[in-house]
């Protein structure tokens, strides 16, 4: 088979061109219900102000400068089919199961009218009443009658468990086209003073101060928000309205619990309602509730034929519950009214007559704080396929409400579960939520913006498992830790960043119990992030020092990088200099600094590392007077320039004594005789201005030149005691035969000077062997001996070239100043 150039059988086909028929597949042992890869990494990039955030869930987010190529414009609004579609996202879903008609609301006509004329005039108004009261179903009919009151329609947004600032978010995103970009809280101020709308704001859970920064940050919004008395109430001087909302009176809770029954009450339970309407205050939740018991009443009453005639399972009848007792028994009475305590709390009353799967949900909503997992989880959480179902049971008894987009255990049924048992397991049901919400937030195929929604069920399972975290067993891993670690990034990508932080604080808290120091050190540098994304440089600051600590220890390297490029962006930020500690002007404290060992050798670097000032090194210096908090806080600065002045210093000494000993080095040499010692750095000859001359002394009268031959120098001084005057003893000459040339460059004669220059050698063909005859005329120049004979010279040399051959190539040096005497090796002729 050759890999370049198949043939057409490696294509499925055979030589002539027909098609094969292809194998069938081999039918799997098991089905295949996961990756066998895992799945990437779901990184996020969004603008956050100044700031380009990438989520990455593996190493830590990274943050940098956004480039102003990729710094999105100014959002555009949305049209008003986009927002009316957003508006249906944001809406609880149906739930599915038995579902019953909507209730008419009753005795609520004024309020609602009252509500209309004020928004529609601009004003805000607040909406207080009980929980039960009915204020959610008067919010969606008043958020109709107002759709076309402002430019920017009706935002319809949820108070439970956000702040001032996460609803300002919320309404920009409701109004403005702005995916994958935070704005900070300049421009985020800038565009909702741009929005007009009428606001529904349901569940708010703050009041006064923080309830005007709402209103002022939104001029041309009408709010109507909508509080219970436990609230904070507006401010004084507030312009906003009040509006109080009770219960109904006994005629409106009767109608509202036939509706509720879906017949007319009998006189027995007509008296039955009248006394729960002094019990329950009139409110329409109590009434709804009541209805659910009387139904289950009926139902417990009629035969098994007519209930499977309407459709109803036998298994939504749990096992426990009483016997059914035929109509037709004679005995009506066998399933008596509900008293008046159960009537008062039918939460557990009506949770016993419901379905197995529907029990089994109520329990994980108890474990959850109140908060129902969504319908789709139900299966899952539960072990029954049919489970989604449990949904509209509980809605249909009015043991859940719709909160935001997802529902909630109604007012009081919380209390009344965990009073009749429902919270024995809380943590095993928190545990299991916890790990399925786990899987479901990493998966692949799951949006940041799923995730968000069922951020409160999420961040309920992790109160519950965090203070029962413990330390792991060998190879395995916290249930809570990856919890955390799971939802906060989906969180960070999805823009929900209140829960964001609170995902990161649980999860830095059970990796701490948990004795996991990476994971710890991932979930304060993301805090640490976080902090400088919402400009909080301090905690910042705080935040990456101790991830990048907790980093070091536990090796990272990638995730100790990530968290420097932060904490260098903290300090360009906030103009302190990492290292410095303070600003100028700041009182400088003695810092500990944890850096590695040395090795045993020492370090091989020329200078010390800088060191801020310490107790390492001490530095006297005279002071006219006590140093100041001034002086003595800018005495870190002045540390540093001392230290670099001695450092320079240094580097300068260290240059003069490499100077010194190289040229030693190149001028030291024993050896007297050497040749390289004897040469000058000036001419010995130089042309005259008068006589073209070169100013080299010329030879005696009758002399032959230079003979050619080297001479010793003289040993002798002579009477006067000087080297080279005439009245020094003549050395013998090496060589019977004089040179019939002359050494010099001129061959016209000069006056006989003495010659005060020197000039050594070698010459290029030096004697072996001396000459016991004597020359004829002096030498003119002066070059060792091979043998180390010398004889003295009669006459001065009259030239300073070591050969009189015109063929020699050695070079030539001469001077034209004479050595100093103490300059002047033994044997050169002066």
């Amino acid at each position: 088979m050759d890999p370049i150039n198949r043939e057409p059988e490696e294509y499925g086909q055979d030589g002539d061109d027909t098609s094969s028929r292809q194998r069938p597949p081999r039918e799997p042992l098991t089905p295949d219900f996961g990756q066998h890869t895992p799945a990437l990494a779901r990184t996020v990039q969004l603008v956050t102000g100044d700031f380009l955030l990438t989520v990455n869930p593996v190493d830590g987010s990274e943050i940098e400068a956004c480039p102003p190529g990729q710094r999105p414009g100014r959002p555009a609004k949305l049209t008003a089919a986009e927002r009316a579609e957003t508006a249906r996202a944001a809406k609880p879903p149906v739930p599915p199961g038995l579902n019953r008609p909507a209730l008419p609301l009753l005795e609520r006509q004024e309020e609602r009218e009252r509500l209309v004329r004020l928004l529609a005039r601009g004003r805000s108004v607040r909406l207080t009443g009980p929980s039960g009261s009915g204020r959610s179903s008067l919010l969606d009919l008043v958020a109709e009658d107002c759709i076309d009151l402002a430019p920017d329609g009706v935002i319809r947004l949820t108070g439970f468990h956000r702040t001032a600032t996460d609803l300002l978010h919320d309404l920009f995103y409701a109004v403005y086209d702005a995916p994958l970009h935070r704005p900070d809280r300049g421009e985020l101020l800038t565009l909702v003073r741009e929005i007009g709308a009428v606001v529904v704001l349901d569940d708010i859970e703050f009041g006064a101060a923080a309830l005007e920064e709402l209103l002022d940050a939104t001029p041309e919004c009408a709010f109507l928000v909508a509080a219970t008395p436990e609230i904070p109430a507006p401010a004084a001087d507030s312009v906003i309205e009040e509006v109080f909302l009770g219960g109904l009176q006994r005629a409106g809770a009767v109608e509202v619990l036939e509706h509720a029954v879906g017949r007319v009450l009998t006189e027995e339970e007509a008296n039955w309602a009248g006394d729960l309407y002094f019990e329950s205050e009139g409110l329409p939740l109590r009434f709804v509730q009541a209805g659910a018991l009387l139904r289950q009443r009926d139902e417990l009453r009629v035969g098994t034929s007519v209930v499977e005639e309407f459709g109803v399972f036998q298994d939504m009848i749990p096992a426990d519950a009483p016997p059914i007792t035929p109509v037709d028994s004679g005995e009506e009475d066998a399933v008596p009214l509900p008293s008046l305590g159960e009537a008062a709390a039918p939460a557990p009353l009506l949770a016993s007559r419901l379905s197995t799967s529907a029990r089994a949900t109520l329990r994980f909503a108890v474990a959850l704080g109140g908060e129902v997992p969504h319908q789709a989880h139900l299966p899952a959480l539960v072990g029954d396929t049919h489970a989604d179902a449990a949904l509209g049971e509980l809605a249909a008894c009015g043991l859940v409400s719709p909160v935001g987009s997802r529902y909630r255990l109604a007012a009081g049924v919380q209390t009344q579960l965990e009073a009749a048992g429902y919270g024995d397991e809380i943590e095993a049901s928190a545990l299991i939520a916890g790990l399925h919400y786990s899987w479901w937030a990493g998966h692949p195929s799951v949006t940041p913006e799923r995730v968000c929604a069922e951020a409160d069920a999420l961040l309920a399972a992790l109160t519950v498992l965090v203070p029962a975290t413990t330390p792991p067993g060998e190879g395995e891993e916290s249930a809570t830790v990856e919890l955390a670690r799971t939802a906060a990034p989906a969180f960070a990508a999805g823009l929900h960043w209140s829960a964001w932080e609170r995902a990161l604080r649980s999860g830095a808290e059970a990796a701490q119990l948990a004795g996991n120091v990476s994971e710890q050190a991932y979930f304060q540098h993301e805090l640490g992030v976080l902090a400088l994304c919402e400009g909080d440089l301090d905690r910042a600051r705080a935040e990456l020092e101790s991830s990048i600590g907790l980093r070091d220890s536990a090796a990272d390297k990638r995730g100790t990088v990530a968290g420097r490029r932060a904490l260098a962006l903290v300090a360009d930020r906030s103009g302190i200099t990492i290292g410095l500690g303070a600003a100028a002007g700041e009182e400088v404290s003695d810092a500990r600094y944890e850096e590695s060992a040395s090795p045993p050798g020492g370090t091989p670097t020329p200078f010390p590392p800088l060191q801020p000032p310490g107790d390492t090194y001490t530095l006297v210096a005279h002071q006219s007077s006590a140093p100041t908090s001034h002086n003595k806080a800018r005495g870190g600065l002045r540390g540093y320039a001392r230290r670099n002045l001695v450092a320079a210093g240094a580097g300068a000494l260290l240059a003069a004594v490499l100077g010194t000993v190289v040229t030693l080095g190149a001028t030291s040499n024993n050896n007297a005789d050497n040749p390289s010692d004897k040469v000058g750095v000036n001419p010995s000859a130089s042309q005259g201005n008068s006589d073209d001359s070169l100013g080299a002394d010329p030879a005696k009268k009758g002399g032959k030149g230079d003979t050619g031959t080297a001479t010793s120098s003289p040993t002798d001084p002579g009477p006067d005691g000087t080297y080279g005057t005439s009245d020094d003893p003549t050395p013998p000459s090496s060589s019977g035969t004089p040179s019939d040339k002359p050494s010099g460059t001129s061959g016209r004669p000069t006056s006989p000077t003495p010659s005060r220059s020197t000039s050594h050698s070698p010459s290029s063909t030096p004697s072996h062997s001396p000459s016991p005859s004597h020359s004829s005329s002096p030498s003119s120049s002066e070059s060792p001996t091979p043998s180390g004979s010398a004889t003295p010279s009669s006459t001065p040399s009259a030239t300073n070239s070591a050969s009189g051959a015109a063929s020699s190539s050695a070079p030539v040096v001469t001077t034209s100043s004479a050595a100093p005497a103490s300059s002047v090796a033994p044997g050169t002729v002066i």
